[in-house]
């Protein structure tokens, strides 16, 4: 059966980079299920107007269609309970209601601090068609301009502050979800793979104990986050 998985793309169809494409991108690598990647843009609404809204991603599993990446693991747990039984993504009810807490913490504690850190990189990594679509809306929603909100020594100093729940749980256990990785990291590590394929900005100390996750993260399911094209990697992208 054929799955495509439809993803934000930047200036070229290899730069992926939103944070709710990545958590769908681990959560399948987690159950060994393999899925094409169908590159997508911000303004190309067509594209998956028969998903019923506007966002990516969003997983086409034969008659399946799938948005949303906390909806995508349900899915994934539910269709497919034979790959990594003794793992499931969510698991329980108990362990679901756990996983939503790291969704929302990814989301609003660290996000912001990211955002201010590498909006300008974000800008210049998306695709010129899009870069009006992003300007409008984000400063809309920021209420203000993106050069304003570019402020990455306020941005690392919240992003900080931040993770210390973070600290915390990696100072016992190398993983959220304990000796290997699920869906607790795969939904905070979306934001780092996020702040990774566009910007070249260091968030974290090397002797941060975040960064050893970040490090096991990169190199988990046969390195999938660390084998991910970056903007760096992109001849000319800093060209403005």
């Amino acid at each position: 059966m054929s799955r495509v998985l439809y993803e934000l793309c930047g200036i070229n169809d290899t730069l992926l980079f939103s944070p709710f494409c990545w958590r769908a991108r681990y959560a399948l690598a987690h159950k060994g299920i393999d899925a094409e990647t169908r590159p997508w843009r911000f303004t190309e609404k067509d594209a998956i107007a028969f998903s019923g809204q506007g966002q990516v991603p969003v997983l086409v599993d034969g008659d399946e269609v799938v948005s949303d990446s906390f909806e995508i693991m349900r899915y994934l747990d539910r269709t497919y309970p034979e790959h990594y039984p003794e793992q499931s993504l969510l698991g329980s009810p108990e362990a679901e209601a756990r996983a939503r807490f790291f969704k929302h913490y990814a989301e609003r504690s660290l996000a912001p601090g990211m955002m201010r850190t590498i909006i300008m990189d974000l800008y210049n990594a998306i695709h010129p068609d899009d870069r009006e679509y992003f300007r409008t809306t984000r400063e809309k929603r920021f209420g203000r301009t993106l050069e304003e909100m570019h402020s990455p020594a306020k941005g690392l100093s919240m992003l900080d502050q931040a993770l210390a729940p973070l600290r915390g749980r990696l100072e016992e256990s190398d993983f959220m979800d304990g000796e290997a990785p699920g869906a607790s990291d795969y939904l905070l590590f979306g934001n780092f793979m996020w702040a990774r394929t566009v910007s070249s900005a260091d968030l974290v100390s090397n002797a941060d104990p975040v960064y050893g996750w970040i490090e096991r993260m990169l190199d988990a399911h046969g390195g999938l986050g660390r084998n991910a094209m970056r903007i760096v990697d992109i001849e000319g992208a800093y060209e403005r």
